[in-house]
């Protein structure tokens, strides 16, 4: 996952924003895999539950981007 330069395209960030979605899912689907049986790895958990949260922090940016509120500083 690499920064995102604000200069970047709305297409560009757009397709930024769909690939950052689909590691998102894919992270909570192996997650929710991993719990289901007590996980040999606590770690991994771990690093993975973390690179979620990182990315759903890094969609938001996007997101605000892209959609910026004109309200939010109102």
């Amino acid at each position: 996952m690499e920064p995102t330069d604000t200069s970047d395209s709305p297409e560009v960030l757009q397709a930024s924003l769909v690939e950052l979605r689909i590691e998102h899912r894919d992270l909570d689907a192996a997650i929710s895999r991993m719990t289901l049986t007590p996980p040999e790895d606590q770690l991994l958990l771990r690093r993975l539950k973390k690179r979620k949260l990182l990315i759903k922090d890094r969609i938001s940016v996007l997101e605000r981007m892209l959609d910026p509120d004109p309200d939010e500083y109102a």
